[in-house]
């Protein structure tokens, strides 16, 4: 059964925002529509809305981007090139990108195939949930982002593989492993949204193969597009914000909302079995 348009936007939405709020767009995207009644929208549909929010980060960072592409030019040319900050962010970038490429590259069958469950989703978002709180509580947050290290970079690149279980979040692990690192909290939020964009535009490329095999035609085109332009619209507008509220307050509202929720769906869930 095909997604209605009204459909389309409205997973648009869920993803624009729980991709970049540390909250699990996997995770939405498969307990709306389980909750809703809705077909259980294909996994390229679920591709092309992370296009959109890829789309987003590209967008909304595209000064950052192109400091990066010009130090890393300037880098492979002189030796004073590589003494700028910002070659040594793209390393870093580089550095935490693999673990999460590997792992997917690995397991990829096994996450796509075996952990779509809603109770596992919200198993994840409660667990994970709380590791977000304890992080935030506890860890120091003196560091800026100029700050950040190669073995920074690392550990917040392995925890990235985690968010390959839907429900965990990848903004919220890496923000947690920023913050347990001693990352303030906007620069743990930068740094986990400069660190998403490639790996989610490399798997997105990788996985283009499943359009090309039934590219969408007709209606069910105007469908991905309406998809990808509303997650690419709302995932904007909601890195602005979290960067914005970041500054001044805490991940607790979040958390609260991922336990809520997560207690809710783990009782309809088993209630159903």
């Amino acid at each position: 059964m095909q997604l209605s348009l009204f459909q389309a936007a409205v997973l648009g939405v869920v993803q624009g925002l729980a991709e970049f709020l540390p909250i699990s767009s996997s995770g939405h995207l498969i307990l709306v529509p389980w909750l809703l009644g809705w077909p259980d929208q294909s996994l390229t549909f679920d591709l092309a809305l992370h296009l959109g929010t890829t789309a987003a980060l590209l967008g909304y960072f595209w000064r950052d981007w192109l400091t990066l592409a010009r130090a890393f030019l300037a880098g492979l040319v002189s030796a004073a090139g590589r003494e700028a900050p910002a070659w040594r962010l793209v390393w870093m970038l580089i550095l935490g990108c693999l673990p999460a490429g590997v792992a997917g590259l690995l397991f990829e069958n096994v996450i796509e195939q075996k952990l779509r469950q809603p109770w596992l989703v919200a198993s994840m978002l409660i667990a994970f949930g709380i590791v977000l709180l304890v992080a935030d509580r506890l860890a120091r947050r003196v560091r800026a982002l100029d700050q950040i290290g190669f073995a920074d970079a690392l550990i917040v690149g392995c925890a990235q593989t985690l968010a390959l279980v839907p429900g965990v979040s990848r903004s919220g692990i890496t923000l947690t492993a920023g913050l347990l690192r001693g990352l303030d909290r906007p620069a743990a939020a930068r740094f986990s949204f400069l660190l998403s964009a490639p790996i989610t535009l490399a798997a997105a490329v990788y996985k283009l193969r499943v359009l090309f095999r039934a590219p969408p035609t007709g209606e069910e085109a105007i469908v991905f597009v309406v998809g990808v332009a509303t997650a690419a619209i709302v995932g904007a507008l909601a890195i602005g914000f979290l960067l914005r509220y970041l500054q001044r307050s805490s991940t607790a509202i979040f958390v609260w909302y991922r336990v809520a929720a997560g207690v809710g769906i783990l009782t309809l869930a088993l209630g159903t079995r």
